[in-house]
């Protein structure tokens, strides 16, 4: 698992090698242009992931850029660290963070 990846889990950190279905999220920091968005969600259009929430805003830092959150299910962790990667070597994206939230168990 890479630096920027975090797994996270409703009660309690699960073991790596745990296989619940788990909901992938991404925390994208691209350039305030006009074709940002569009070609961070190309990636996930390419592999035929639709995710099941998305929120952009633009940020008012002295340097504005669009964050992006996203949220998509389905994903194997393989998968995620593939689409983060992809992400990264996009021109306009200045950083990718993932996590990976686990359903909770029931006791």
């Amino acid at each position: 698992m890479s630096t920027d990846s975090v797994r996270l889990d409703a009660d309690r950190v699960a073991p790596a090698e745990q296989t619940l279905p788990f909901r992938a999220c991404f925390a994208v920091r691209a350039a305030a242009d006009p074709g940002s968005l569009p070609r961070i969600l190309e990636i996930f259009a390419k592999r035929g992931l639709v995710p099941s929430s998305v929120q952009a805003r633009l940020t008012s830092d002295a340097e504005p850029a669009l964050s992006v959150d996203l949220q998509v299910t389905g994903m194997d962790p393989a998968q995620v660290e593939i689409v983060a990667e992809t992400l990264r070597q996009i021109w306009v994206v200045e950083r990718v963070l993932t996590a990976e939230v686990l359903p909770a168990r029931v006791a």
